[in-house]
């Protein structure tokens, strides 16, 4: 089996090279937002797939690692991926689909809720290009309300 990149593919490849990130996040609702920063290196596999190795502090102190998978599977007509994290157990699993314009990528998840131990919840990352050297991250949680409330956002500059 060889699979070839389609346009789908492509568009991660707008990910690929070295970034660095500010980012805040959301540590409750009477609390300040929590500043973290940090750098993020992505490659491709294949064409197929792209890598992003994060390294940086956690919002609230302490060193994280994380490591993100994305790509394209087009029986699904849908992006996949992964995320896992230094600082907790679970493997995250993405879907999700680029918007109509191809500047935004917004992928869902479902994994422990920030409220409620024991239980799950919905939670929605989108990536957003400002430019080829700029994206935004933001993360959302879906809410007993029925809405969903933004708890992070990151800034990511590409390096020269």
């Amino acid at each position: 089996m060889h699979a070839e990149p389609q346009k789908e593919h492509l568009w991660l490849h707008r990910l690929i090279g070295a970034w660095t990130y500010e980012a805040d996040c959301s540590m409750g609702p009477d609390q300040p937002p929590a500043k973290s920063t940090g750098s993020e290196t992505v490659r491709s596999l294949g064409g197929l797939w792209v890598l992003c190795e994060g390294q940086g502090e956690m919002p609230g102190g302490g060193p994280a690692t994380t490591i993100m998978t994305l790509g394209y599977d087009p029986q699904k007509r849908r992006y996949v991926g992964t995320w896992v994290g230094s600082m907790m157990t679970h493997l995250w699993a993405y879907e999700g689909e680029l918007d109509a314009a191809a500047k935004a990528l917004t992928l869902t998840a479902e994994g422990p809720s920030m409220t409620a131990e024991g239980k799950t919840a919905k939670y929605r990352d989108v990536i957003e290009f400002k430019s080829d050297d700029h994206r935004v991250l933001t993360s959302h949680l879906l809410g007993d309300d029925g809405q969903w409330h933004q708890f992070m956002t990151a800034s990511y500059r590409r390096q020269a």
